[in-house]
């Protein structure tokens, strides 16, 4: 699996109080005791709004994690091409637009989302309720590659969200504990739109949501999908984050059965010729 919206909360660097919320600790240590019973292969670590733009945290949240972990970052709209091209290096591959927690400036995000692409390629990750995805549906659609968090957050942005969707655009189908939408009829809805569209995400820890990811999450999303399932659980959002496709052994045929060795034809028993007998002639 992979996880593709995770948020790490390391008590070691500095937080930013946002509508008077401060979240607890949670950490990586935290994050693997959680999903132990999981196959998880690599993930996405993504900013959220108490973290502001500072990249401490991402840097060692990455460095921990360690090979198929990437980042999704904010960053400060002065920030350089060379800050970029570093946080790149390290792991980063999107930025993340929080239009849902706090005041934005569209042109100026607009203009770093493009620049961060020719720069390294980098794709927009947009945290947004279904009222404003509405409004500026006409501004994310010219970004050169898109995601939106949480299924879209309700059910008046589906409309929209799936004609960004037929555009190419992905969505996390993640938090389903904070949306106001029937999550498997919106599931099913995206995935008839573009399979490859849907990246399953945790949201872990889930602060603020009515409810944190829980494991019957992943059910909810196989039985959807189907067959498919190995593609929204993994293949769509490594190919996303421009990482390598992660193998997976097939299970013999038969469990427990030992293998079968194939034989040389110089090993084949030989029959006496005179101990066979001719098929009789059956006469048309």
């Amino acid at each position: 699996m992979f996880d593709a919206h995770v948020h790490i909360i390391d008590p070691r660097f500095p937080l930013i109080e946002n509508e008077g919320y401060l979240p607890d600790p949670y950490t990586i240590a935290d994050y693997r005791k959680r999903m132990a019973r999981f196959d998880i292969g690599g993930g996405a670590v993504v900013s959220a709004s108490f973290q502001g733009t500072d990249q401490t945290w991402m840097k060692a949240a990455l460095a921990e994690l360690g090979p198929g972990w990437v980042g999704v970052t904010t960053l400060n709209l002065d920030a350089s091409d060379e800050e970029i091209v570093e946080l790149d290096r390290v792991g980063v591959r999107a930025l993340r637009f929080n239009l849902k927690r706090a005041a934005a400036d569209i042109t100026g995000m607009t203009l770093q989302a493009l620049r961060a692409y020719d720069l390294v390629g980098w794709h927009v990750e947009v945290y947004i309720d279904g009222q404003m995805l509405a409004s500026l549906q006409p501004v994310i659609s010219k970004l050169p590659a898109l995601s939106v968090d949480h299924l879209g957050m309700s059910d008046e942005s589906l409309p929209y969200l799936l004609d960004l969707v037929d555009r190419g655009a992905r969505v996390k189908a993640t938090g389903f504990g904070r949306v106001a939408m029937h999550v498997p009829d919106t599931i099913r809805r995206i995935h008839a739109v573009n399979p490859q569209a849907l990246m399953f995400g945790t949201d872990l820890p889930g602060t603020r949501a009515g409810r944190p990811f829980e494991d019957s999450d992943v059910d909810l999303i196989c039985d959807v999908v189907g067959t498919d399932m190995f593609a929204v659980l993994e293949d769509n959002a490594r190919d996303f984050y421009r990482l390598p496709p992660r193998m997976r052994s097939l299970p013999p045929l038969h469990r427990g059965d030992p293998p079968t060795l194939p034989l040389r034809r110089e090993d084949l028993p030989r029959l006496d010729p005179d101990a066979t007998l001719p098929l009789p002639v059956i006469e048309p």
